[in-house]
């Protein structure tokens, strides 16, 4: 499938090829329409996660959260949070010990959801604003990595904040910045511009999560906060068991992008 094709699909229509089992990062899927992250947990660690969300809303921005066992939302009418990702991770004791593309075996009566923001909810906004996206041109998933930036504890999680990274045109970093902090329920404006060395990022060609990027003569890196954090958390501080999207598979919601734009 071309990036046009994916970007012309409605959400259902994508959440269906994903419940039949299409796996592939959503970067460029169903253009303006609002992407979100996924991380369910046992109901005994959802205040832990509701709290360390709070604590730390740049790389953790909260758009919805399910009651215990329930698998739907608001967000996306009629998907199931079970089956309609791409792909998933399951963790126990943080350690990840699978990669479903349906995770309805894994799931259990007592986990609550949370849908987190994501970047990717911007960047029809980016595009439209004349800017390149380097990921989506190559047809690879976005890079993303930990950062020496510890989050603000709470409760039992703790971790450091995680970034993804855009290679942007010198000229149009200013408005790379404008356009994204329009945006802060899928994480506004960018953490960092320029030397990677500063977040504790030693080699962008490595990143932790998702495919590294080719950057272009005159390109700046840019680093935005990361909806991947709490995947950082569940492996710092190993909670029994969880169920996380896979980084760059997200969840396609019906909600436009431009419903979160303040401005």
């Amino acid at each position: 499938m071309t990036t046009a094709d994916a970007g012309a699909l409605t959400p259902a229509d994508a959440r269906a090829m994903f419940r039949d089992g299409a796996s592939v990062p959503t970067t460029g899927w169903c253009a303006a329409y609002t992407q979100v992250n996924l991380v369910a947990v046992p109901a005994d660690w959802a205040y832990d996660v509701l709290l360390f969300c709070q604590r730390n809303p740049k790389p953790c921005p909260v758009l919805d959260v399910t009651d215990p066992g329930h698998w739907s939302t608001p967000l996306a009418p009629g998907a199931d949070l079970r089956t309609d990702v791409p792909r998933y991770r399951v963790w126990e004791n943080g350690r990840l010990i699978d990669e479903p593309s349906d995770a309805t075996d894994a799931w259990r009566d007592d986990l609550v959801t949370f849908l987190i923001g994501c970047s990717f909810s911007f960047e029809t906004a980016l595009a439209q604003a004349g800017v390149p996206l380097r990921h989506v041109d190559q047809g690879r998933n976005v890079a993303m990595y930990k950062t020496n930036r510890d989050c603000r504890p709470a409760g039992r999680l703790k971790g450091p904040m995680v970034v993804s990274m855009r290679q942007i045109p010198a000229d149009l970093v200013d408005t790379a910045v404008r356009v994204s902090a329009l945006m802060p329920a899928v994480h506004g404006g960018p953490v960092h511009t320029g030397d990677p060395a500063a977040l504790g990022i030693e080699d962008l060609a490595h990143p932790d999560f998702g495919d590294p990027v080719q950057e272009e003569p005159g390109d700046v890196p840019v680093f935005w906060a990361c909806g991947v954090t709490p995947q950082a958390a569940l492996m710092a501080s190993r909670p029994p068991f969880a169920i996380t999207h896979a980084p760059g598979y997200m969840l396609i919601t019906d909600r436009r992008d431009t419903d979160y734009r303040i401005a």
